[in-house]
């Protein structure tokens, strides 16, 4: 192995939002980019994208069942699996190839291709090269957690790197852990047919969402989909049926056999992997490398971001600290990271958004608070669609009148959030966004109507 280190001006270790690092005012630096997978990271290849472009079809196949309800009858004739897959990989794999190419063809940019880990404070090893500079940005990313169970290493099974490649439909899938990818995914292949058990080890699905907004979450899916709470896996064994997981339900012995098992039990940092000790790294109980509001790690000129170091494992999130971070290194005003509340949303369906502080955050925070909650069927265009379910939850200071979070089950939740983001970042209070014109009979008279409650 050559010891020969070579120096460049700045290391970038990852290339999904720390493709955005280089700007043009680096074009007169050496620049090198670690990235051993795909460029376009987790979000692109295996994430936010392409679950989004196949849950879509997913939803159209359900309007069928809805559709009958308001006296139109129509049926699902067959699903295509193969072209709905196909559709989003021969979408997303070019662009990700296209990524790669344009970097390696900059004559400024050294692009490799092995995983890097630290060998010593500012040094990487990337393959059989060693290299170094004054000024490393990592955005490494974070894995699928599996669990340790007896016997997993006798079956076969999925996380969320390889569910959304599978070649044919499987009949019927088990799914470990009713957090936002669970969710989203059981949407996905209960909207096209698959039979779906969900399975998590709490009370409610989405459980780090607001606790009313979890639990009409919950039980939407209790009509759709095989639901367990309170499970813990024990083993894992093959079957007749195709593998069969053995959960312990308060005491009680419960079996599952499905003919795939996937996993949604959350991710882990990969700052393992990156041996961020061997530089001198901070991290804190989770792996995440500990940083400062600037993005800054312990170690001076190392800065973290993304699912490496973020609370936040949002593609959003981490652009717009890639974005920070690139904006200091070529010397603009230093200012802090500001998260805005973490707006986020669950392309389930129905889908689900959120902002801020949850009523159970603000009351173990001691902040003083009311909430006011409107349903979309007390619009007129929740009456055109007959919404029972969906609704818009709202937190706010009583003295101050500004609003401390939003929460939303519905429809194009995802959109409806976004004026209340608006808002709460330039400082409006909850009175002032009501007396904003809202265009009747538009949806978007829940939030308005959530508003006047306050």
């Amino acid at each position: 192995m050559s010891q020969d280190v070579q120096t460049y001006d700045l290391i970038i270790v990852g290339a999904g939002s720390g493709n955005m690092i280089p700007v043009p005012e680096m074009e007169n630096w050496r620049l090198a980019i670690v990235e051993p997978d795909k460029f376009g990271g987790t979000c692109l290849n295996r994430g936010c994208i392409p679950s989004k472009m196949l849950l879509y079809p997913a939803e159209l196949a359900e309007t069928a069942e809805h559709a009958a309800k308001l006296g139109v009858h129509h049926t699902l004739d067959r699903v295509d699996w193969q072209h709905i897959v196909a559709r989003v990989w021969q979408k997303i794999d070019p662009i990700a190839e296209a990524g790669a190419a344009y970097r390696q063809s900059q004559p400024h940019i050294t692009v490799y291709d092995q995983p890097a880990h630290f060998v010593e404070p500012r040094v990487l090893q990337t393959g059989t090269h060693r290299i170094t500079a004054d000024r490393i940005v990592l955005g490494a990313g974070a894995r699928p957690v599996v669990p340790e169970l007896p016997g997993l290493d006798t079956v076969p099974y999925h996380t969320s790197d390889t569910v959304m490649r599978l070649d044919t439909q499987p009949e019927s899938i088990l799914i470990i852990g009713g957090g936002y990818i669970g969710a989203e995914m059981a949407s996905f292949f209960g909207g096209l047919g698959t039979q779906v058990t969900l399975v998590d080890r709490g009370g409610a699905l989405i459980k780090e969402e607001d606790e009313e907004i979890a639990q009409a979450l919950t039980n939407i899916y209790k009509r759709r989909f095989d639901i367990l709470l309170h499970a813990q896996a024990q083993h894992v064994r093959s079957s007749a049926g195709g593998i069969t997981v053995t959960f312990d339900i308060e005491g009680r012995s419960h079996e599952v056999t499905a003919q795939t098992l996937f996993f949604a039990a959350g991710r882990r940092p990969n700052s393992d992997r990156l041996n961020v000790k061997a530089a001198g790294l901070e991290v804190d109980g989770r792996g995440r490398v500990r940083v400062n509001a600037y993005m800054e790690t312990s170690v001076p000129g190392i800065y973290a971001f993304g699912d490496l170091a973020s609370p936040y494992q949002l593609k959003h999130i981490a652009n717009a600290e890639a974005r920070l971070i690139s904006r200091q290194l070529v010397g603009g005003a230093k200012t802090p990271m500001v998260y805005d509340g973490g707006p986020h949303a669950i392309f389930s369906h129905p889908q689900v958004a959120s902002v801020g502080l949850t009523e159970r955050t603000a009351q173990q925070g001691g902040v003083d608070h009311v909430t006011a909650t409107r349903k979309y069927a007390d619009t007129a265009y929740g009456w055109a669609s007959e919404d029972t379910d969906s609704f818009v939850k709202v937190v706010a200071d009583p003295t101050t009148r500004q609003l401390l979070g939003a929460h939303i089950i519905g429809p194009q939740a995802s959109l409806l959030i976004q004026p209340l983001v608006q808002g709460m970042k330039y400082g409006q209070n909850v009175d002032e966004m009501a007396q904003v014109i809202y265009i009747h009979p538009a949806l978007t008279e829940v939030v308005e109507q959530a508003l006047l409650e306050l």
